[in-house]
């Protein structure tokens, strides 16, 4: 690979890059400081212009509280004592009242002048301090640069290397990516790594016993084929025997034919004697039912019965009863004639007591006891 580099290249590219941070370090404190400096010095330009417009109106302040004094003192000696009015006497006050406010302003200007001579003279202080550090670290700058023991030809070189070898390691990088996504696509198409990964096997997997049932599939063809074959081979052989055509298509022989059909006769006359046990079992359990409940229970459609009491005064005196719900667990009566003439029993074992044995008891009993009284 091209990251091969000797140590000495090694070092001298760390060195290169220690240098340069350093140099860039040096540039932006330079630069912060030239910036200081220049905010030091239009302050400094801003209170020496202050302390000129304060100087000028010191001297306007003083020329006029001389001119002032000095037409005062003219009027003092126009005037005798005597020729004093109390209008002159007035406007002499008050021209003594704005000496002394000129002469207080005067000062406060004198105090603002000194402050900001003060101020320019910290200022001024400031900004050579900041020229001073300035020039520290331009000497700093100087001497870094010329301890470098490299000419900028062999920086400039070592930084095309670098630039070369990072060109590189993105391509590589760029190579492994799709190497990672060629190997995601080879694992979702069913490829896996046989050193990494563990293949188990099911006991009962559906594709092993799809392809035994194909093999079996393409036995049983290839069987009948092989028949088929043999049959065609008879036939074209001329005047085939029935033996000869059994064994070419694998049909049974006669002594197989009659002993299925002896089987199947033995198998007839089991089912109907079967049913003919079933049917007398049936009509068994019918007169069972009826002598125990008193009612003669008959199939009409599907889902219905009819029910008929041994002491019914007609024939045609029944109850219909209809299964309903799941697995016929739920009887419901259906309108009759004859329902309709039992309203009452209807009314409190059906509908109060919700039980059809005490309706049909109570239906035995009512029935019973009018054949006794007549």
């Amino acid at each position: 690979m091209a990251w091969s580099l000797i140590p000495g290249c090694w070092h001298l590219q760390e060195s290169a890059r220690g240098l340069e941070k350093a140099r860039q370090q040096l540039q932006e404190e330079v630069r912060q400081v030239s910036g200081q400096l220049l905010e030091e010095r239009r302050k400094r330009e801003a209170h020496e212009a202050l302390a000129r417009r304060l100087q000028k109106r010191v001297l306007l302040l003083t020329k006029e509280r001389d001119g002032m004094r000095a037409i005062l003192g003219s009027y003092d000696s126009e005037l005798s004592p005597a020729e004093y009015s109390p209008q002159l006497t007035r406007r002499v006050r008050e021209a003594e009242d704005m000496v002394q406010k000129v002469h207080a302003h005067s000062s406060e200007m004198e105090a603002q002048l000194s402050q900001a001579l003060e101020e320019l003279g910290g200022q001024k202080q400031r900004a050579d301090v900041l020229e001073m550090e300035l020039a520290m670290l331009k000497s700093q700058s100087g001497s870094a640069e010329q301890s470098f023991p490299f000419s900028r030809e062999e920086v400039s070189a070592l930084r095309l290397k670098i630039e070369e070898l990072e060109q590189e390691r993105s391509h590589l990088e760029e190579d492994k990516k799709a190497l990672e996504m060629q190997l995601e696509r080879l694992t979702l198409q069913g490829d896996y790594d046989q050193s990494r990964t563990k293949v188990l096997h099911l006991s009962m997997n559906p594709a092993g016993t799809a392809r035994q049932r194909l093999r079996e599939d393409r036995a049983q063809l290839q069987e009948e084929c092989r028949r088929l074959r043999g049959l065609v081979h008879a036939l074209e052989s001329g005047h085939p025997t029935l033996a000869d055509l059994e064994v070419a298509v694998g049909l049974p022989s006669s002594e197989e034919v009659a002993e299925l059909k002896k089987q199947v006769e033995s198998a007839e006359l089991k089912n109907q004697r079967l049913k003919e046990v079933f049917q007398t079992k049936i009509q068994e359990f019918r007169k069972v039912c009826y002598a125990l409940t008193g009612y003669q229970i008959d199939v009409t459609t599907e889902s219905q019965y009819r029910l008929t009491s041994m002491y019914a005064e007609h024939k045609a005196d029944c109850l219909i009863f209809k299964a309903t719900g799941p697995a016929g667990a739920k009887m419901q009566l259906l309108e009759t004639e004859f329902s309709g003439a039992v309203r009452e029993l209807i009314e409190l074992h059906l509908l109060r007591q919700d039980s059809i044995p005490a309706f049909l008891s109570a239906l035995t009993l009512d029935l019973f006891s009018r054949q006794t009284v007549a």
